[in-house]
C-alpha cells in the first residue's frame, strides 16, 4: 500500500473553532471536510478525532465510527488515524489504539512510541502491525530520527521491508515559518539510509504550498491542511481545508507544465518563453 500523492490533514490535536471556524471537530464534520477535500483533488486523509469536549482523543470507538463514516460517503479514499500523544498518552495507548481499531493506515511518531526502553515490546508491536497489513507512516522531525529508524529497521526492531515516512517541517509554535530549504539535510539523509522510504512531508506556516510542491518535485508526496497552517500562500486566512487542497494541486499542475515546457534558448540571448 503506498501513500496517495496528496493526503489532508484537517484538523491536528490542537486547533479549534477558535482558531478558524472551518476546522472540522466533529464526526460529521470530518466526514464532510472529506468529502469536499476529495472533490478538490486530495486521495486521502490523516484523521485526528476529538471527545465530547473537543480534545484530541486516542479513542478506538470514536476511529471505528469515523472509519464507517467516512468509507461509506468517500468509497476508495485512503484513511489513516493518528496515534500522536499531544502529552497525554503513553506508548502503550498508543499500541493498544491501533490493535482495537487496525486500521488500514496510522502514524506513529518515532520519538513518541520509543520512549518505551522495552525493546521487545517495540518489536512486537511494530511486526504485530505489520503483519496486520496496517500501513504504518513513521513520523520523524530530525536527521538524528532518521538515523535512528535505520537502525531499528537494521536490529530488526522494525521489519525491513516497504517503509513510509512523513517529514515534519518546522513545529507547532507561534511565528514558525518553514521553507523548502528546510526539506534538504532530511531528505539527503533519508535517501543516505532509508534510500526505498515511500516519503511525503508536512509543513508549517504560510509557505506550506510552497514546501509541499517542492517536495513533489523531488519525488515526495504531500500533506496538507489546517492541522499545520490555516493560511493561504497569500498570508490570508484560508476558506477551509478544500481551499488549501485545490491551491496545492494547482501549484503541482503549474510546476509540471513548467517542467514539461521548459524555456527555449535562443542563439544570441536569454532563454525565451512559448
Amino acid at each position: 500500500m503506498i501513500l496517495p500523492q496528496i493526503m489532508v490533514a484537517p484538523n491536528g490535536a490542537r486547533l479549534g473553532k477558535s482558531d478558524h471556524p472551518a476546522l472540522p471537530v466533529t464526526i460529521p464534520e470530518i466526514t464532510a471536510c472529506a468529502l469536499a477535500c476529495q472533490g478538490a483533488g486530495a486521495a486521502g486523509i490523516h484523521a485526528h478525532v476529538r471527545d465530547a469536549d473537543g480534545q484530541h482523543a486516542l479513542d478506538a470507538g470514536l476511529y471505528r465510527e469515523l472509519l464507517t463514516e467516512l468509507a461509506q460517503a468517500t468509497p476508495g479514499f485512503f484513511v489513516q488515524i493518528t496515534t500522536e500523544a499531544v502529552g497525554r498518552y503513553s506508548p502503550a495507548d498508543q499500541r493498544r489504539l491501533v490493535a482495537q481499531v487496525q486500521p488500514r493506515a496510522v502514524s506513529v511518531a518515532l520519538a513518541e512510541m520509543t520512549t518505551d526502553p522495552d525493546t521487545a515490546t517495540l518489536r512486537r508491536f511494530y511486526h504485530d502491525t505489520a503483519e496486520a497489513g496496517v500501513a504504518l507512516q513513521h513520523i520523524l522531525y530530525s536527521t538524528a530520527d532518521i538515523d535512528h529508524l535505520a537502525n531499528l529497521i537494521a536490529q530488526g526492531v522494525i521489519p525491513d521491508g516497504p517503509v513510509q515516512i512523513l517529514h515534519v517541517l518546522g513545529r507547532h509554535t507561534p511565528g514558525q515559518h518553514s521553507t523548502p530549504t528546510d526539506l534538504g539535510a532530511p531528505l539527503a539523509r533519508h535517501r543516505a539510509r532509508i534510500p526505498q522510504a515511500d516519503w511525503a512531508v508536512c509543513a508549517f506556516g504560510p509557505q506550506e504550498t510552497t514546501c509541499l510542491t517542492y517536495a513533489i518535485r523531488q519525488g515526495g508526496k504531500a500533506r496538507i491542511g489546517f492541522e499545520n497552517n490555516l493560511l493561504n500562500a497569500g498570508g490570508q486566512p484560508a476558506t477551509d481545508n478544500a481551499a488549501r487542497v485545490a491551491e496545492l494541486r494547482a501549484a503541482i499542475q503549474t510546476a509540471m507544465s513548467a517542467a514539461a515546457c521548459p524555456p527555449r534558448h535562443s542563439a544570441n540571448g536569454p532563454p525565451s518563453t512559448p
